[in-house]
C-alpha cells in the first residue's frame, strides 16, 4: 500500500448550497475527516450524505495530534482537514498538520473555495489590487501597537472581528486611523440575513452602536495611502 495524502477542504461559510461537488466527493472518498467541531461539521456531512468517520482535530487538540496524523497518512491513509466554515488554515486549525505533513513529505492537495475575506472585499467597492489579511486582532495585548503601525498601511486592510467587539474595534480604528477613513463591514456573508454596511469610520461604529450586530463579521478599511489622496481632492 503506498502514501496516502492529505486533503485540504473548505466548506461553505453559510450557504450549505457553496459546497462544491468535488468537495462532497472527496470527503467520501477519504479515510477520515478531521473536523474542527465534529457536531458542526455533522450537520454539513448529513446533508450531502457523507457517512465518512469524523475526528475532532482543533486548536486545542492539534500540536499533540499532527504528527501521528502525518504519519498515518505516510502509511496510506487518505485524510481531509476540514473547519466549521471556509478555508482550514486561514484563521482556522491547519497550519501545524500541513507544516507537519511537509516536514514528513506528505502529499497535500487543497481545493480551491470559500474564504470569507475574498466575497468581503470584492463587494467593499475599496481597491482590491493589492491588499493585507490581518485576521483577527489581539484582544488585548499588543492590539493598539499593532493597530498604530497599520495606520501607515497604504494597502486595503482586512479584518475578522467578533459581533461583541465590533463596535469597539471601529472605534479604535477611527480613533487611530482617522474617523473619516472609508470601511466596509460585510456580515453574515452568504446567508439569509447578509448585510454590507458601506462609509466612513465613524458613521458606519454609529451604525452599528445602534444596530448590535450578530454573525461572523469581517472589516476592510481603505489604506493610508488612498485615504490621503481622498484627503487631498
Amino acid at each position: 500500500m503506498g502514501a496516502g495524502k492529505l486533503y485540504v477542504v473548505p466548506t461553505p461559510i453559510g450557504n450549505l448550497e457553496d459546497m462544491s461537488f468535488r468537495a462532497v466527493r472527496v470527503l467520501k472518498e477519504v479515510d477520515l475527516i478531521l473536523a474542527e467541531d465534529t457536531r458542526v461539521s455533522g450537520i454539513l456531512l448529513k446533508h450531502y450524505d457523507i457517512k465518512t468517520p469524523m475526528q475532532s482535530h482543533h486548536k486545542f487538540n492539534e500540536h499533540q495530534t499532527v504528527q501521528r496524523v502525518a504519519q498515518s497518512i505516510n502509511a496510506g491513509s487518505d485524510v481531509a482537514l476540514i473547519t466549521d466554515a471556509g478555508m482550514p488554515a486561514i484563521s482556522d486549525p491547519g497550519y501545524l498538520l500541513v507544516r507537519e505533513c511537509v516536514a514528513q513529505d506528505v502529499d497535500i492537495e487543497c481545493l480551491p473555495g470559500s474564504t470569507a475575506f475574498i466575497p468581503a472585499l470584492v463587494v467593499s467597492g475599496l481597491p482590491n489590487d493589492r491588499f493585507t489579511f490581518e485576521g483577527f486582532l489581539p484582544q488585548k495585548k499588543g492590539r493598539q501597537k499593532m493597530l498604530t503601525i497599520l495606520s501607515e498601511e497604504d494597502r486595503t486592510m482586512i479584518f475578522y472581528e467578533s459581533p461583541h467587539r465590533l463596535v469597539k474595534a471601529l472605534s479604535q480604528m477611527a480613533e487611530i486611523f482617522g474617523s473619516e477613513r472609508k470601511c466596509s463591514v460585510s456580515r453574515e456573508i452568504s446567508k439569509i440575513h447578509e448585510e454590507v454596511k458601506r462609509g466612513t469610520l465613524e458613521a458606519v461604529k454609529c451604525y452599528y452602536e445602534e444596530n448590535p450586530p450578530r454573525g461572523e463579521i469581517v472589516i476592510c478599511v481603505d489604506g493610508a495611502g488612498k485615504a490621503k489622496r481622498n484627503e487631498a481632492e
